[in-house]
């Protein structure tokens, strides 16, 4: 059992950054970022695998979001700059079931509990 502690969400301007920090219990493979708008589904925006070698964005956040990990401190990082009213969400980290990068929901296996991030206009 690997517990997920998301850390850094707030409310910022738009054009403004944040950066969110997933810290893990444990050793993990393949990372993620999920996001979620109130009314809406969720919705794939990141993933590393365990290495740190390959990444993968969903086309929206390209060029915009940054996504890395610290596997000697467990530790996934999400790097949002540029931030728009759009990517209002609640912002989830999880801990995939493979070493490769995933952007499918099932291929998850532990989730955080969530961190706000607002983006006002």
């Amino acid at each position: 059992q690997v517990q997920l502690v998301e850390s850094g969400g707030g409310l910022v301007q738009a054009g403004g950054s944040l950066r969110l920090s997933c810290a893990a219990s444990g050793s993990t493979y393949a990372m993620g970022w999920f996001r979620q708008a109130l009314g809406k589904e969720r919705e794939f925006v990141a993933a590393i695998n365990w290495r740190g070698s390959s990444t993968y964005y969903v086309d929206s956040v390209k060029g915009r979001f940054t996504i890395s990990r610290d596997n000697a401190k467990n530790t996934v990082y999400l790097q949002m700059n540029s931030l728009k009213p759009e990517d209002t969400a609640v912002y989830y980290c999880a801990a995939a079931r493979t070493i490769d990068v995933t952007d499918t929901p099932t291929m998850y296996r532990y989730w955080g509990q969530g961190t706000q991030v607002t983006v006002s206009s």
